[in-house]
């Protein structure tokens, strides 16, 4: 077999040992050899990609992957790193990851053991967004108590921006549609690349020492630090700490209108207002005066219907008065006299016959009453009313006679048959002790030649005994 000469210093063909006979590795053997390659021949090293896939364990560890367009690398980030800023570990940050290659070798799988992070393009303007928003956070220059009023009809309005740009143009229009009677003092700079953010803070100086020059009546109401919008980069003049100092340093109310609404600088946080845009500082400027237009306008129509409502008052006031000095009249007074005499006489006609009729009928029930109550007419109902007490009385003596009768009837017959006679009369004896008159029911009762008296139905029988027996036939 032909040699094959190595085409890459990283090509294991060049680092691992040769031998003439076939060699076999076992996949441990295989996986450490190339674990010792890796952290030996390459090394350290900075790495560039996008974080994805990130995951915080409970031991502290933190694992994730680095991506681009065209590979992957797993990442490890383990608990004893306190160093690394851990905040750069975001999901679809862009970073530079530092630390040394190896393999893990129950998997088999390369990855990066991370040491360093620092991010990238974009991220590291972020983080000094970040830090600055902090610091001045903390010297109050943020403070809600600190922002003054902007006044509500501006008269005239400082303007720190480009003489050329988007946002002065902007600015200028909705200001001279709504509100042509304010007056635009520009404090021309630049709003973007080096140098800008001293030209901006010294724009705000200036305005302020111009205005306090003025007499009082003619100074600046307010100041507008504005421009149009941009990325990151081209904003961020307004995020530079000079600006920001200059704002909090003005004499006279500031408002921030920088980018677009989902634009954020430093600038908006120190001013005294935020605006999303150029635009809409500049209707905010001028609402005072719209809203003084609109009531204004509204405010004739307004008076005129006043106007009206009290005159239609008043008519319907006098159309009373006229009509109540109608009422008044001599002539008028009398004739409601006369009627109202009228109906009092027929309400007494009324009443005298009501009277009448009431007065009949109390007369008819006296005298029926009365006619109940004559001794005759008691007598006569009294002795209606004891002759029905009478017979009432004699039915009940002959219905009681007539039961205590049966009564007796059924007593006497129950005691005839209960009678000794009765009993002799159907054959049976009363059989005594001649001597004592004891009856004998037993013929233990007896001794032989005792004298015994036998009484029948009819008739009495003396004997003497012979004999006895105990034997009852039956």
């Amino acid at each position: 077999m032909p040699s094959r000469t190595a085409s890459s210093q990283w090509e294991f063909g060049d680092l691992l040992p040769r031998s003439e006979g076939r060699r076999v590795f076992t996949v441990v053997e295989l996986t450490s050899q190339v674990k010792r390659l890796l952290e030996t021949q390459i090394g350290a090293v900075w790495v560039s990609g996008e974080i994805t896939n990130r995951r915080l364990q409970s031991s502290g560890h933190c694992y994730f992957t680095l991506k681009d367009a065209f590979a992957q690398l797993n990442c490890v980030l383990f608990r004893g790193q306190a160093a690394v800023d851990r905040s750069l570990l975001e999901d679809g940050q862009k970073v530079l990851v530092h630390g040394a290659l190896t393999v893990y070798e129950p998997r088999g799988q390369y990855q990066l053991i991370v040491d360093a992070v620092e991010p990238q393009g974009i991220g590291t303007l972020q983080l000094m967004f970040e830090r600055l928003k902090q610091k001045l956070q903390a010297e109050g220059l943020f403070a809600p108590e600190r922002k003054r009023p902007i006044p509500h009809y501006p008269v005239r309005i400082g303007v720190v921006t480009s003489p050329t740009g988007a946002a002065i143009r902007d600015v200028i229009h909705v200001i001279s549609r709504r509100n042509p009677a304010v007056e635009l003092v520009l404090a021309p700079c630049r709003v973007q690349g080096e140098g800008a953010a001293a030209e901006i803070a010294a724009a705000i100086r200036q305005l302020n020492e111009w205005s306090a020059s003025l007499p009082v009546q003619e100074r600046l109401d307010v100041i507008l630090v504005t421009r149009g919008g941009g990325s990151l980069e081209d904003l961020w003049a307004f995020n530079e700490e000079i600006v920001a100092r200059a704002i909090y340093a003005s004499e006279i109310p500031v408002i921030s209108a920088v980018g677009h609404e989902i634009d954020f600088t430093i600038s908006d946080f120190v001013a005294d207002l935020r605006a999303a845009t150029p635009s809409a500082a500049a209707e905010l400027l001028t609402e005072g005066a719209v809203a003084a237009r609109r009531f204004l306008s509204t405010a004739s129509t307004r008076l005129l219907q006043l106007g009206q409502s009290r005159l239609e008052r008043l008519r319907e006031r006098f159309e009373y008065q006229t009509g109540l000095m109608a009422r008044m009249h001599p002539r008028r007074r009398l004739n409601d006299c006369w009627q109202h005499l009228d109906e009092l006489q027929e309400a007494l006609s009324r009443s005298l016959g009501i009277a009448v009729q009431t007065a009949r009928a109390r007369f008819e029930n006296v005298t029926a009453a009365w006619s109940r109550t004559r001794p005759s007419k008691v007598i006569l109902l009294r002795r209606e009313h004891l002759g029905r007490l009478e017979n009432r009385l004699g039915e009940l003596a002959h219905f009681a006679t007539e039961a205590a009768e049966q009564r007796l009837a059924r007593l006497s017959d129950r005691l005839r048959l209960l009678s000794p006679r009765h009993v002799l009369a159907r054959g049976y004896s009363i059989t005594k002790d001649a001597e004592t008159g004891l009856i004998l029911r037993r013929a233990a009762d007896v001794r032989p030649e005792q004298l015994i008296l036998t009484v029948l139905h009819e008739g009495e029988v003396v004997s003497t005994v012979k004999s006895k027996s105990d034997q009852i036939d039956k």
